[in-house]
């Protein structure tokens, strides 16, 4: 996921995908652990959208940048 893509999102929506991901991160480290997952690239492009929407959410914690205050509908 792309970070233009992230900024774009309100900060609920952002969480609500942190979580979703971390969910997924575990579930594919079961897969990994059981020989039974796919695609093994899938777990370092989750930790890195994780990580970058840790980081989104602490700069607009820190003031750095603005969040978008409007959900979408």
């Amino acid at each position: 996921m792309k970070i233009e893509e992230l900024r774009s999102m309100p900060i609920p929506e952002l969480k609500e995908l942190l979580e979703d991901l971390k969910d997924e991160l575990a579930n594919l480290r079961i897969q990994k652990a059981m020989h039974q997952i796919d695609n093994p690239n899938r777990i370092r492009q989750v930790k890195r959208d994780i990580a970058r929407i840790k980081t989104l959410l602490r700069e607009y914690e820190l003031g750095i940048s603005k969040p978008k205050l409007e959900t979408k509908e």
